[in-house]
């Protein structure tokens, strides 16, 4: 079968590219739910943060959250406390979602109420 290329702009290919980087950053099940919750709740301990996001587990969460370290969207911080607790937030690069965070909420409830009728 011949397969037919329709030319785009390349304001398209850059916006593709665009979306394609943030599916390699922020792809999974997590990554939306954990930077949302850091959003909405601010720096949160380790196991603060596993409470707040239902169903996942400390082990997806402690790589989720290192995913999203190395990718400079949120830090770490040891505290110097008895047992050591660590606490998260987000950076400014990860605080720079909040559009693309408030909008996907947006969405998704509206989505919700139209299935829901």
């Amino acid at each position: 079968m011949k397969k037919y290329s329709i030319p785009i702009s390349e304001q398209c290919k850059s916006s593709l590219k665009g979306i394609e980087d943030v599916q390699e950053i922020m792809g999974g099940k997590w990554k939306y739910l954990i930077v949302s919750t850091l959003f909405f709740l601010g720096k949160l301990k380790f196991m603060e943060l596993c409470r707040q996001i239902d169903k996942i587990s400390p082990k997806v969460l402690s790589k989720e959250l290192k995913d999203l370290e190395i990718n400079q969207l949120v830090t770490r911080t040891i505290c110097d406390t008895k047992p050591i607790t660590v606490e998260y937030e987000l950076t400014n690069l990860g605080e720079s979602l909040h559009t693309i965070i408030i909008e996907m909420g947006k969405w998704g409830i509206a989505y919700r109420e139209s299935i829901l009728k």
